[in-house]
């Protein structure tokens, strides 16, 4: 079986790939994901982003935000933008954003509907509680 590329090509930013598809999506999703990403931004300062998971069905692929290992991703749906937090089952959620993978084992996810407001200081708590997680976590070697 043969993985999907995860990396971007070398010639290819990330940051301007999910400026593309932001600018691509042209509708509140877009919004969206531009608030978040914005909000993930101010709360880590050294986020490196990423898109991974490039495939013929979604050529633009998926955002993705890291530091120390994957902080969390920014999937668009017809319906609906998730943030999953690939460590999100072991994060502290006073203000309850997560509402969706609630049993999943590892990770936890916002579904964010057009129209929801999004709580930007409970999400910038989130990813800053996802950076410790990660630096309390190293990644394995591979």
């Amino acid at each position: 079986m043969r993985r999907c590329e995860e990396r971007t090509m070398s010639d290819e930013n990330p940051s301007q790939l999910i400026d593309a598809k932001i600018e691509g999506l042209g509708d509140w999703r877009g919004e969206v994901l531009r608030r978040v990403r914005g909000l993930i931004r101010e709360a880590d300062p050294e986020v490196v982003e990423a898109v991974k998971w490039r495939k013929p069905s979604n050529p633009a692929g998926v955002p993705v935000w890291e530091h120390g290992g994957i902080l969390c991703t920014g999937e668009t749906y017809k319906d609906k933008v998730k943030l999953t937090f690939a460590r999100g089952a072991s994060l502290d959620d006073p203000a309850g954003l997560f509402n969706a993978s609630l049993d999943a084992g590892t990770r936890r996810a916002i579904d964010i509907r057009e129209g929801d407001a999004i709580d930007g200081e409970a999400l910038k708590a989130l990813v800053r509680a996802a950076v410790a997680a990660n630096a309390s976590h190293p990644p394995r070697s591979r």
